[in-house]
């Protein structure tokens, strides 16, 4: 069959010029990993385990957490590994998983970026309305909406990935990326509905960036005048949008170094703009909500005394 691909294994190469450093890379990536894990599963289960905090915001805190785990449990294991292995290869259908986790889990984080935004517009612009319209029927909904929509489409396009002639295994990168994948096609040609729905898919998530644009644009309006909403976005806005723009800016790096890193920026310098958005937000979002959150952090700290 001509578009199946015969290529079984792919070599992952963005780890050659760092020879030397890998025991120190791995210490410090397991370092970075663990305390991932530690403020991630902290924060979910103390939003699962206390009933004071089962309200719409601290649910999709607690789901933006969990999709935290989801993306960097696709890539900091298998890296690990890499950084103690003599050879980085990973096998063809572990490369397209891997690249469905990194890119699902990138989507997704826009996406309850973006129902969190209209929660926050809700509770601020229509407050009491915000019960019936934020009720746990739509909230499941729209859980399942900033998990599922951006699952499907992202293996949409992995499907149209799976699809291609590759005729190179070298992947010059830390991990398996659709686009770097689709570029070892050996027909350009083949590639054309492979990149008309990478653009929709772009176009897509531009939509949910103006949403939260259009969002906070009518939370500020509304804070403008009312020294009472204005104490409430300072005190649950605030965080969401320093998430957003530590997303915003990793994600950007990402899409730089993909698009345009092979030539440009040595590999350590691509490796550190690759490596942004798996550890910065993952990190900074629990840390941010969970010092700013009054309900968060005065459970954490009756936590600690308790623990004490």
């Amino acid at each position: 069959m001509d578009n199946v691909s015969l290529i079984r294994m792919f070599f992952l190469s963005g780890l050659n010029e760092t020879v030397n450093l890998r025991v120190a890379l791995f210490f410090l990536t397991l370092m970075f990993y663990s305390l991932i894990l530690l403020v991630n599963v902290s924060l979910v289960a103390i939003i699962i385990l206390d009933k004071g905090l089962h309200e719409p915001m601290y649910i999709l805190l607690c789901t933006f957490c969990m999709n935290g785990l989801y993306g960097t449990t696709g890539f900091y294991p298998k890296f690990l590994w890499d950084l103690l292995s003599p050879a980085h290869v990973i096998s063809y259908s572990g490369c397209l998983i891997q690249a469905l986790v990194m890119y699902s889990f990138a989507c997704s984080d826009l996406s309850i970026l973006a129902v969190m935004a209209y929660d926050r517009y809700v509770a601020i612009c229509q407050p009491l309305q915000y019960h019936s319209i934020m009720s746990k029927q739509r909230l499941m909904k729209l859980v399942c909406f900033s998990w599922m929509t951006p699952f499907c489409i992202t293996a949409t396009n992995i499907f149209l990935t799976s699809r291609l002639k590759l005729c190179s295994p070298y992947i010059a990168r830390l991990f398996c990326v659709n686009w770097t994948i689709v570029k070892l096609a050996c027909f350009p040609a083949e590639t054309t509905l492979n990149s008309i729905v990478t653009l929709l898919t772009v176009t897509i998530y531009l939509f949910h960036g103006v949403f939260i644009v259009w969002s906070y644009m009518y939370v500020i309006k509304t804070c403008v005048d009312s020294v009472e909403n204005r104490a409430k976005f300072m005190q649950t806005c605030v965080p969401h949008l320093t998430s957003l723009l530590i997303f915003v800016v990793t994600i950007l790096f990402d899409v730089m170094s993909v698009r345009y890193g092979s030539n440009d920026f040595p590999q350590t310098t691509q490796n550190f703009l690759t490596m942004e958005f798996l550890v910065i937000p993952p990190i900074m979002n629990p840390l941010i909500y969970g010092f700013k959150l009054s309900k968060i952090r005065n459970r954490i700290i009756f936590v600690v005394v308790k623990l004490k």
